[in-house]
């Protein structure tokens, strides 16, 4: 079985920042693109960013600059650095993988979440 579990989602007041971890683990072959959304309330999941495994990035317009995906790929773990918070950041975040298991094909797994909330 394959896991992601997020950690380091919390309160901020506006202006400050946060790091986001998620750490896979089980039976991994190889792990490709990883991702993170978000969801804030009433609204759909939306891509935030990803980051290929040779660590080309892209971002959602309303993140860049302010925040910055990286990953470690000895440690099976992709983070997000958030910078200059702002309230319409609130959301619950979701870290997202397409990892290839031993001897089975490449699927897409999902965290289970970690809810950022940012105070104006």
């Amino acid at each position: 079985q394959v896991h992601l579990v997020e950690s380091g989602g919390g309160l901020v007041e506006a202006g400050g920042s946060l790091r986001l971890s998620c750490a896979a683990s089980g039976s991994i072959f190889s792990i490709n693109d990883m991702r993170w959304y978000r969801q804030a309330p009433g609204k759909q999941r939306d891509l935030v960013a990803a980051i290929t495994r040779g660590g080309s990035t892209n971002y959602a317009d309303s993140v860049k600059g302010r925040f910055t995906i990286s990953r470690d790929n000895a440690k099976k773990t992709v983070y997000l650095q958030m910078n200059e918070l702002k309230p319409e950041d609130t959301a619950v975040y979701y870290c997202n993988a397409a990892i290839q298991p031993f001897l089975k094909y490449s699927s897409d797994y999902w965290g289970q979440g970690t809810q950022v909330t940012v105070s104006s």
